[in-house]
């Protein structure tokens, strides 16, 4: 892979995490809402699992980095993790190179403070990213948050084939401080 080709690459995370950003605290504001709703009966009830917000992510070069999260199970749809729905975004940008993407959720798996979605790309301004899977786990450290990318371990989103629905990577990366604001809906199942 060609250095221009890396760049780009590293922007496309980068722009997909400054998307993802910026979607954050719209979706954290309406994950609060949608957090419960209203059963027949009149009693509340949450949502089976949630990933919302946004932040940068910290890196030593100056790298413009953001992600946000829309991610949403409903209660009705308990038992199914790839029956979440939303979206992330990401970018990642440096020194005027980069690139971003949007994936559409197909699952999402969350338990304590730990969520792991996955989706396909819907949109980026990256060649060859579009329809591409992608995994991306977040540590809701309340503090400083922690994020992870499927892309870290098996090549970058464009050379990424099949990767199975809901694999992330470990949250290894931290965000720039004052930039999370993850929230995790933590995953209850029925077994």
């Amino acid at each position: 892979m060609n250095r221009r080709t890396k760049t780009a690459v590293l922007g496309l995370g980068a722009a997909l995490l400054v998307t993802a950003g910026a979607t954050g605290a719209t979706g954290a504001a309406a994950s609060a809402s949608a957090s419960t709703s209203a059963s027949a009966s009149g009693e509340r009830q949450r949502e089976a699992a949630a990933l919302t917000g946004r932040a940068k992510l910290y890196r030593s070069a100056g790298d413009d980095i953001t992600f946000s999260f829309d991610a949403h199970l409903a209660a009705k749809d308990n038992d199914d993790p790839l029956k979440a729905t939303g979206t992330f975004e990401w970018s990642h940008y440096a020194g005027g190179d980069g690139a971003w993407a949007k994936a559409e959720v197909d699952c999402l798996l969350t338990g304590g403070k730990v969520a792991v979605v996955s989706g396909v790309v819907t949109d980026s301004d990256l060649p060859g990213a579009k329809g591409k899977r992608v995994g991306i786990t977040v540590h809701d450290t309340g503090r400083q948050d922690r994020l992870g990318y499927s892309w870290a371990s098996v090549g970058n989103p464009v050379e990424t084939k099949d990767l199975p629905k809901c694999v992330g990577s470990a949250p290894f990366e931290k965000v720039k401080k004052g930039t999370g604001d993850f929230t995790v809906v933590p995953w209850n199942p029925k077994f």
